[in-house]
């Protein structure tokens, strides 16, 4: 009891001494709070803009890529076998039409082309993929892009005054801008997924990704879930009837998921896309759940093993691919700031200890008359380091209501960070493919993804408490620092002593 009636009486006697530690403490903790809260918050705006990047919420996704040499070199697609390039030449949408073979001139056609995204593979690889250890789970899917070419052939094919090339389609697309007749020839296309609807948590659309409507019932065929980007685009809803090539299918629901990587226009049922684009027991990608967060690099590599010249992109490979604001800042955060944090943080424990070796040194006598009356060296060592830990409880919790008012700041500021993805079309990746979106053949077009996020400033009780027991480990400190210089006063030497 005397040791506590003791040290709250230094304490109120010495509030000067008190209250300037408590403040520098304070400072550190505030700055420890605030940089903390605001490397969070950082990192929440990550992942909402990764979530839907990743597409659709797994660890990896595996396609067989084709990277097409330079057309001067005069080679082939390196890395295939005759049959891998027969495939790819059907899969890429065979030769361009050709106008004479669509009818006489004047008269009016209506075609559909299938272009896969990315080679096939047959779906029984899924399968071997299930296999290798660490897989939790798989998800085949079929991505392709699907070209509505109609219109009236020309009465010139061959002439370049009709803007055509001989026997082919419209040197610029076939409409007014390329020379042609007028909206004599339109191209309409847009992407299109085939989904394994059986497994609503893994695939190329998920069911918590559907903001409207619902996700597909059933065995899913004759239904289709848009992206909410393309059914605002199209003002298209829920109930609606949509066309992809010669099936009708019914929207049931809106994706709002998945705004960059694997993203389609329409989502329909696996099997139903496979037909329609003659590519029945074939898919393009396969969607992998690891087992656990720390098993997918190794995993990834394990896939890649299996499966010949397969690539595999996990949410690590994506979130390297974001820019923009969101990650400058991150970036900032998690390097200045840190270190901002631990200068401050170093500089409020010296200040602390400074403060507490002067005020030792002014209680000498105080301290001498101690250990003259019998005080052992550990007594003086514990009422100073005592003090000092009183002292940084204060100033931690002074510095914690600092720090969550900064936090508070920040989040009412409303700042707004853009999260940035590149993408390039994924269509056009054939000789003689059409890009996304409709352009002419023979273009290649980029997209860029982009997200803005409000930033917010989350503090947590793990850091508030973090951040106390921080204060309190550097009051302990400065009192041990200062305790050990008191407890090697001379009792003599210190009675001389003036205070």
């Amino acid at each position: 009891m005397f040791y506590l009636r003791y040290l709250g009486a230094e304490l109120r006697r010495r509030k000067g001494r008190t209250v300037l530690t408590a403040a520098c403490l304070a400072v550190g903790i505030a700055l420890v709070v605030a940089v903390t809260s605001l490397s969070a918050g950082l990192d929440d705006a990550q992942g909402e803009v990764l979530d839907p990047l990743t597409g659709v919420g797994t660890e990896m996704t595996v396609t067989r890529p084709i990277s097409l040499p330079d057309p001067s070199d005069g080679g082939g697609p390196p890395q295939l076998s005759k049959k891998e390039q027969k495939q790819l030449q059907r899969e890429g949408g065979g030769p361009p039409v050709a106008l004479d073979d669509l009818g006489k001139a004047g008269s009016k056609f209506d075609t559909y082309q299938y272009r896969s995204t990315d080679l096939s593979f047959p779906a029984a690889k899924a399968n071997q993929i299930a296999s290798v250890d660490g897989v939790e789970s798989t998800a085949a899917g079929l991505t392709v892009d699907v070209t509505h070419i109609s219109g009236k052939v020309p009465e010139s094919s061959g002439s370049d005054d009709s803007g055509t090339s001989p026997g082919g389609m419209p040197a610029g697309g076939g409409d007014a801008a390329a020379g042609g007749p007028p909206n004599s020839i339109d191209f309409d296309a847009l992407t299109v997924s085939g989904v394994d609807v059986s497994n609503p948590d893994l695939g190329l659309v998920t069911s918590d990704q559907i903001v409207k409507g619902s996700y597909f019932s059933g065995d899913g065929k004759g239904q289709a879930v848009l992206s909410e980007a393309y059914a605002n685009e199209n003002e298209i809803g829920v109930g609606d009837t949509i066309s992809v090539g010669e099936k009708k299918l019914e929207v049931v629901g809106i994706s709002g998921g998945a705004v960059g990587g694997e993203s389609s226009d329409v989502y329909m049922e696996l099997g139903a896309l496979q037909e329609a684009a003659d590519l029945e027991g074939r898919v393009n990608s396969v969607q992998v759940q690891a087992a656990s967060a720390d098993q997918v690099d190794a995993v990834a590599d394990r896939i890649e093993s299996s499966f010949a010249n397969s690539s595999v992109t996990t949410a690590s490979d994506v979130a390297d691919q974001v820019s923009g604001s969101l990650v400058d800042a991150k970036n900032l955060s998690g390097k200045l700031g840190t270190a901002l944090a631990i200068v401050a943080l170093l500089g409020a424990f010296g200040i602390a200890a400074l403060v507490t070796l002067s005020s030792v040194n002014k209680r000498t006598r105080e301290l001498g008359t101690l250990k003259a009356l019998g005080w052992k060296r550990w007594l003086v060592v514990r009422q100073i380091a005592g003090e000092s830990v009183v002292q940084g409880l204060l100033g931690g919790i002074a510095g914690v209501v600092l720090g969550l008012v900064a936090a508070a700041a920040i989040g009412a500021a409303g700042i707004s960070l853009d999260a940035t993805l590149a993408t390039a079309s994924q269509a056009g990746g054939f000789p003689g493919g059409p890009p996304s979106g409709g352009g002419p053949p023979g273009t290649e077009q980029a997209a860029d993804v982009v997200n803005t996020v409000t930033l917010g400033a989350p503090v947590s009780l793990g850091v508030i408490a973090a951040a106390v027991g921080l204060a309190v480990v550097g009051g302990l400190l400065a009192g041990a620092v200062g305790g050990m210089r008191a407890a090697r006063l001379r009792p003599a030497e210190a009675l001389r002593s003036v205070e």
